[in-house]
């Protein structure tokens, strides 16, 4: 596997930091999940079966677990050694956290040279919100993206899913790779950073640089699109349609496809500009076709003429499509004293070196003895620490 070899230190908890980790661990790394005695509050959140939760066993996956106070002594020099033997260590406390257990920059370097270090945190170790808690509905609402997301008469609206936990663990991901790369080169490690907040004003995309080139406050759109028309969901016999010809090439497609050619030489509706400029007129017309015959005709017959569209699932939908079965994006993974738990699968599809599943989530602590055992604590020094509850 790719990342077979690169150790991996793994402070975080909820899920920004456990998505990283478990991408890489998708990836072949060895990840060692360090959890305070009460373990990672996700254990006991989302849909359980038999006191198991489907959320942790999903983003914890490929992962090694060992319980540790990092509030004693001991558990700190338990901590000092794993950083000694890791190439990355993540974190998601709030900036300066780490700093005072002991292991600012300096003692990290001191201990691993080319160690690389990866900080999620709100909004960054820079500037006057630094030391503000920070969820993903708070990063939504500060970065804009609640301003541009919802109907035009709708108050602002954030995203279904975290998204801000997700794409923050993606870009840390990306960072991880970058600086591993770099230490390899060099034996330098450095220390990287990414903030929920910061990852999403990135995703406002062209939101952003339409206001940097004009000045207009972007309005929320819903599902209309800023610069093409006929865009958005429109209602078919027995359900909704979505439907992006994003220019004009793909409606005249389009207007073949619905059985009116005469739409491409209207002067009305023949360019994208004049379509967005009589988008009620457009999407009346095309809506009026739609409506006559069932989703599936639809899917079938614009597809066939090359018009991005398809149908609008809920998430039973999603995963009893055909196209999504086939990409294996739901799989079902052996977990000890719990039969099969079906996960989420892998987005990335590598031909030679294939993401896959090696272990299931741990249970707490599960892989305490062992990893100490690799740091070089006999059976009695374990015991010694269990009793003064440092494991």
């Amino acid at each position: 596997m790719p990342l077979t070899g690169l150790t991996v230190l793994d402070l975080t908890r909820v899920l920004s930091g456990p998505f990283c980790t478990a991408l890489l661990g998708d990836l072949g790394a060895e990840v060692i999940k360090v959890e305070a005695p009460e373990g990672d509050s996700v254990r006991g959140q989302g849909a359980a079966r038999d006191g198991l939760s489907w959320y942790f066993a999903n983003f914890n996956r490929n992962k090694r677990s060992i319980r540790l106070d990092l509030r004693t002594a001991d558990g700190r020099e338990i901590l000092a050694r794993l950083i000694a033997r890791s190439d990355v260590l993540v974190e998601n406390f709030r900036p300066g956290v780490l700093a005072r257990m002991g292991f600012d920059g300096e003692r990290l370097a001191a201990l691993r040279p080319s160690l690389v270090t990866c900080s999620i945190n709100g909004f960054g170790s820079a500037g006057p919100y630094r030391d503000r808690p920070a969820f993903d509905f708070i990063a939504q609402a500060l970065a804009g993206f609640m301003s541009v997301n919802g109907g035009p008469d709708d108050p602002p609206l954030r995203s279904g899913v975290p998204i801000s936990d997700l794409v923050a663990g993606l870009y840390a991901a990306v960072a991880i790779l970058a600086a591993v790369q770099h230490a390899r080169a060099t034996g330098q490690g450095q220390a990287a950073e990414v903030s929920l907040t910061n990852g999403m004003i990135s995703m406002l995309a062209y939101v952003a640089t339409n206001w940097f080139a004009t000045g207009s406050v972007p309005p929320r759109s819903g599902n209309d699109h800023p610069i093409a028309a006929p865009y958005g969901l429109f209602p078919t016999r027995d359900g909704q349609l979505a439907l992006a010809p994003p220019d004009d090439a793909f409606f005249r497609r389009l207007a073949d496809a619905l059985g009116m050619p005469e739409l491409k030489a209207d002067p009305l509706y023949a360019t994208q500009p004049a379509r967005v400029a009589n988008r009620a007129r457009i999407n009346a017309i095309v809506g009026g076709v739609l409506a006559q015959r069932d989703t599936a005709h639809w899917v079938a017959v614009l597809n066939e003429a090359g018009v991005p569209c398809g149908p609008v699932y809920d998430v039973p939908q999603v995963f009893a499509d055909p196209q999504v079965q086939a990409q294996e994006m739901a799989i079902d993974v052996p977990h000890p004293g719990h039969g099969l738990v079906r996960m989420l699968g892998f987005p990335i599809k590598l031909a030679r070196t294939p993401s896959r599943v090696r272990r299931p989530a741990p249970g707490l602590g599960e892989h305490t003895e062992e990893v100490l055992g690799e740091l070089g604590y006999d059976a009695a020094g374990r015991a010694a620490l269990r009793a003064r509850n440092v494991i």
